[in-house]
C-alpha cells in the first residue's frame, strides 16, 4: 500500500487528517504534497485552520484536511 492509498482509507474512515495525524499515524512527513497530488487527480480535498495547543500550551494554528463527496458521472 503507498502513501495515496493509506490517506485516502484514512480519510474514508476519520474524515479529517492534520499533518502531525499524518505522521504519527501513517508515516506521511509531507502531507500537503501528497493533498496537492490528490487535488491535481480531482480528489475533492478541502482545509481550513484549526487551533491546537503546542507541547509548552501554547496555542497555534495548523491545517487539518477533509474530503468532500467524489460525484460519479
Amino acid at each position: 500500500m503507498n502513501q495515496k492509498e493509506r490517506l485516502l482509507d484514512y480519510l474514508g474512515e476519520h474524515k479529517t487528517i492534520t499533518s502531525m495525524e499524518a505522521l504519527n499515524e501513517l508515516g506521511i512527513y509531507r502531507l500537503a504534497s501528497r493533498i496537492s497530488n490528490l487535488k491535481k487527480e480531482g480528489y475533492p480535498v478541502t482545509s481550513r485552520m484549526i487551533p491546537v495547543k503546542n507541547r509548552w500550551g501554547e496555542v497555534c494554528h495548523v491545517s487539518e484536511y477533509t474530503m468532500g463527496e467524489i460525484k460519479c458521472s
